[in-house]
């Protein structure tokens, strides 16, 4: 293709609007522009990226036995309803009525579609194992669309299922495509880890992440030596308390804390650490109270609470359920003497003594109260692990990294087979439910990590397998004959060679076209200049910055080479 032909709108300024580096410069080089808040078009760069990456998912998906389907983007509620998320989905769901007053939304997964298909169609164990998958545009009503093609309202996304007998036909799906992931992230050159996860809405029992470290992602990921996980999953030793607790056997004592509520002020007005008190937080799942207890300085993981409640949602209590539950406000809130509401404390408070608790009377606290022996409670992991704690593994210690998001996979057991009604008969001839596991990797989000990835203050350095192009011909000054000439040749060879080439035909400064090839992030520059003469051309890489003379006999060997690794 001849750049003089294209539409390549690119900006020499970041956008006022962008914030990361991959909204800026997918804005710059002329990939995308917005249409509304979260809704992008995608421009003729992006899509021959994004085209390239979908190819990669399809090559590997098709090489694991699954099988490519296209499924509506418009779903009737009536699925939704059946498996239980129209309602669990919340705002974040789409919804609209038809003509008929029919209610219907866009999906932002196809769960409910791919079960429906098979309870139609499946019958028999001997049609198990079944692996299906789509690469389909998908719908969230995301509240706040930021950072380009990272938080968005329309997506693309590859989603598959997979449809087994058994528990250990789920596990041989689920390894296939954890094995998929791994091939496609690195076929498509991202420097990524494999983190456990939390399932969330998707329900399951087992989950991997597919992450890329970025200031950019909205994700936590809790790693050490041998071991990684979401920050919402993440299991640690935590740091030792910062002062031993007070001997002996205790008995609770109240003491007045005028206007002192935070767990900072209590320390500040005790002079005890943070770790020397409790921490107690009232939240409600189901429509019931629930005291979450933990140490002091610790957080409270409000996806481990809902795992050990078996909730779908949970959220804090308002302040006047505390009062009506309590007697007390936010501040003055503790264990003692609580009835008709279930204790869960972290198991870091297991085997502390003579700790600092609120009293459930405004302004006041107790002090020598043990967890275990002042009040009963059940001990369960509910706290984040933080920076500074140690493996339970390998006593490692654990850092925290903000990440993005590029692929999630799922065990989903028989949440919707059984909901759905989606049964097959077994070699005894009984109906049995089939088991899922679901699994999804966003296509744009690969683009936008490997911009986040691999840019420099010159713009884009795209990996050569997901960019535009692989390589850009560059005639200095294309009015001279031979020159352009030459870059014909040099052209019409690397198309001839496989190669997805460029010509940059333009009228332009010689400034003007490297700054434009080095913005767009095209891997590999041949430019035509002045020690044409001696048969001479230079070989730019994009990344690392390298030049290199080379014969121009030569050129396209060289290319090729660098190409293919």
């Amino acid at each position: 293709m001849h750049w003089s032909k294209l539409f390549i709108p690119t900006l020499r300024d970041d956008p006022a609007e962008a914030e990361v580096a991959s909204h800026k410069l997918l804005l710059r080089a002329g990939y995308i522009r917005q249409l509304a808040a979260g809704i992008y078009s995608h421009l003729f760069l992006a899509q021959r990226s994004l085209l390239k990456i979908i190819a990669i998912v399809r090559e590997e998906m098709d090489a694991i036995g699954a099988q490519e389907f296209h499924l509506p983007a418009l779903n009737p509620a009536e699925v939704w309803q059946e498996s239980g998320r129209w309602d669990a989905m919340g705002d974040n769901l789409f919804r609209l009525k038809d003509r008929f007053g029919r209610e219907l939304c866009l999906a932002m997964t196809h769960e409910e579609v791919m079960t429906s298909i098979a309870r139609g169609l499946l019958r028999s164990y001997k049609q198990l194992p079944q692996i299906w998958y789509q690469i389909q545009t998908k719908f969230r009503d995301e509240p706040r669309p930021k950072s380009g093609l990272l938080r968005v309202r329309q997506f693309m996304m590859k989603d598959s299922y997979s449809f087994d007998v058994d528990a250990a036909g789920l596990d041989v799906s689920y390894e296939k495509h954890r094995a998929a992931y791994c091939r496609i992230f690195d076929r498509c050159g991202l420097e990524y880890m494999t983190v456990e996860a939390h399932s969330g809405a998707m329900g399951g029992s087992q989950s991997h992440e597919f992450m890329v470290v970025s200031d950019a992602g909205e994700d936590f990921v809790v790693r050490g030596a041998n071991y990684a996980a979401n920050l919402e999953k993440a299991v640690s030793v935590p740091k030792p308390p910062a002062a031993p607790d007070p001997v002996g056997d205790l008995t609770p004592e109240e003491f007045h804390t005028p206007n002192v509520k935070t767990i900072a002020e209590v320390a500040q007005f005790t002079g005890l650490p943070e770790t020397s008190q409790m921490k107690s937080l009232v939240m409600v799942a189901g429509g019931s109270p629930v005291l979450a207890l933990l140490r002091g300085d610790h957080q409270l993981s409000e996806a481990k609470l809902a795992s050990v409640l078996d909730a779908a949602d949970v959220r804090a209590a308002q302040p006047e359920e505390l009062r009506q539950w309590f007697g007390a406000d936010a501040g003055s809130l503790g264990p003692i003497g609580v009835k008709q509401v279930r204790i869960l404390a972290d198991n870091a408070l297991r085997g502390r003594r003579n700790m600092i608790a609120g009293a459930n009377k405004n302004d006041y606290h107790l002090r020598h109260v043990t967890p275990g022996e002042d009040f009963e409670a059940e001990f369960h992991d509910l706290r984040q692990a933080a920076e500074g704690d140690t493996s339970v593994l390998d006593g490692s210690p654990l850092t925290v990294h903000k990440t993005v998001e590029m692929g999630h996979i799922f065990k989903l057991g028989y949440k919707y087979s059984k909901s759905m009604g989606l049964h097959v008969t077994n070699e005894s001839g009984e109906e049995i439910a089939p088991i899922m596991g679901s699994y999804g990797i966003g296509i744009e989000r690969i683009l936008s990590a490997a911009v986040e990835l691999y840019h420099d203050a010159d713009g884009i350095a795209l990996p050569a397998a997901i960019a535009p192009f692989t390589v850009v011909v560059t005639p200095v000054n294309i009015k001279d004959d031979g020159q352009r000439q030459a870059a014909v040749e040099i052209y019409n060879a690397c198309k001839a060679a496989g190669l997805d080439v460029l010509l940059d035909d333009r009228d332009e400064r010689p400034g003007v076209k490297f700054k434009d090839a080095d913005l767009i992030g095209i891997p590999y520059r041949i430019t035509v200049g002045k020690k044409l003469p001696q048969g001479i051309v230079e070989l730019v890489e994009r990344r690392p910055k390298r030049s290199t003379d080379v014969p121009i006999t030569n050129v396209v060997d060289a290319v090729r080479e660098l190409w293919t690794g």
